[in-house]
């Protein structure tokens, strides 16, 4: 750290940050100097500051690849050793790579920086493992990549194709996981803009970012060239492995996750223990599991169409039951009823039987079990009234929206005002039938 000791009093700012990671994504350590600082922001009477260092081996977010992390080392004015944890890096707009910490340093500062290796080694794990997915989905589905993703615990590729059938899928993995297995070469070059895009041409580079000057190519040998700024492997055996976890269709395509080296081992032996933990609640050993979910599938059908003629049972009962408390006045067979304790479906199932069940009858119910509640209103084929346009109506007047057709109409409304609402419908029904009968 000696001669940056020097260096530090005579460059206190550069226009950019000197990007070790571009030539070795294997450094873990290097020497640097502060060549600026500024405050981001201020909670609670702590600030976050922004360190800009005249070189640096911290990785910002860029290109589907996230940031690393790591620690920034110092020895304060005083004599005493600092270590300021690096909790985020970015770029601007301009280039500057930014160092998001707890504490501030003043420009000219010497540090030493460190980098979470754990993390680095395992985005190099999956940038590397997509390059060469990339690459095989291109060459045996005529698939290409349309965007990246190195999430935490999960990282994805979308292609501009159709969901590829099982045994293709399986098949890329193979061919991926043998070229790992035949240790690589992963190597990085850089060529004029111009190169590139020759290159681009003829086919032989996947694809070129919006950017002028030079080119960082990574390539792995004999199946992949690409242009990209991130932190790579030095061979694909270093990747350790590659799992297809799943594919889903998405609005441009489709979506492949994906996992690699010891991520690919964690996610596996998460697997295996959640197969375990089912086959043990299902009694039965890991391989037939499928079967005895199917056949718990199976049982669950028939057991919810058994409860479904049960309940149509219930409230035919239920309906003839409550149409012969009520009996006819001026014409009407209003039942008015409301529960705490019956599910929305019932409710309406209730309504419309009961509707049914009498003729000159109208059913007005309401469900408080959840709020807002429902309000069901019915009515028998012998009455001519719509009740659709009447619940509409009434519900116009408390700010709200339901509906539906003449025989039959439902919409919520708080509790607190359902019954205020149902009061208010028995009256439109009672005004509408007395208007019928003196027509």
């Amino acid at each position: 750290m000696g001669r940056y000791r020097a260096l530090a009093q005579e460059k206190t700012r550069r226009l950019m940050s000197e990007r070790l990671y571009y030539s070795d994504s294997f450094l873990t350590s290097f020497d640097a100097a502060v060549t600026d600082v500024r405050e981001v922001s201020r909670q609670d009477g702590e600030s976050v500051w922004q360190l800009a260092l005249d070189r640096t081996a911290f990785y910002p977010t860029s290109g589907g690849q996230p940031m690393d992390r790591g620690v920034l080392h110092a020895i304060a004015r005083g004599g005493a050793a600092l270590e300021i944890p690096v909790e985020q890096v970015e770029e601007d707009e301009h280039g500057e790579v930014w160092h998001f910490v707890r504490k501030p340093l003043t420009a000219g500062t010497v540090v030493r920086g460190q980098i979470d290796w754990e993390r680095r080694f395992d985005h190099m794990q999956q940038h590397t493992g997509q390059h060469l997915l990339s690459a095989v989905f291109q060459k045996e589905l005529q698939a290409p990549t349309v965007s990246f993703h190195l999430g935490e615990s999960v990282s994805t590729i979308d292609l501009a194709a159709n969901v590829p059938a099982r045994h293709s899928l399986e098949r890329v993995e193979r061919v991926a996981n043998e070229i790992i297995g035949e240790d690589r070469p992963v190597t990085v070059s850089y060529v004029a803009r111009a190169e590139a895009e020759a290159m681009l041409a003829a086919g032989i580079l996947r694809k070129l970012p919006e950017r002028e000057g030079q080119i960082r190519l990574i390539a792995i040998a004999d199946c992949d060239r690409n242009a990209c700024g991130g932190t790579h492997l030095r061979s694909t055996g270093q990747i350790g492995g590659l799992q297809v976890r799943g594919v889903e269709k998405v609005s441009r395509g489709v979506r492949v996750e994906f996992a690699c080296g010891l991520r690919a081992v964690r996610a596996a032996r998460a697997d295996a223990a959640r197969l375990s933990e089912v086959a043990g609640a299902l009694s039965v050993g890991a391989a037939d599991v499928p079967a005895a979910v199917t056949r718990l599938l199976n049982e669950a059908k028939s057991g919810a169409k058994e409860r479904q003629r049960l309940r149509e049972e219930l409230t035919a009962y239920h309906a003839s039951r409550l149409a012969v408390e009520v009996p006819i006045e001026e014409g009407l067979r209003l039942v008015a009823r409301t529960w705490k304790d019956r599910d929305r479906e019932y409710v309406r199932m209730l309504a419309a039987r009961t509707a049914l069940a009498a003729p000159e009858t109208v059913a007005i119910f309401c469900a408080e079990e959840t709020n807002p509640a429902r309000v069901v209103m019915a009515r028998s084929l012998d009455l001519d009234f719509d009740c659709g346009r009447l619940l509409r109506e009434a519900l116009t007047e408390f700010g709200l929206r339901g509906g539906g057709s003449p025989d039959l109409a439902q919409g919520e409304v708080p509790i607190a005002q359902a019954a205020a609402l149902c009061a208010k419908l028995e009256d439109a029904v009672r005004r509408s039938v007395a208007g019928a009968h003196a027509v």
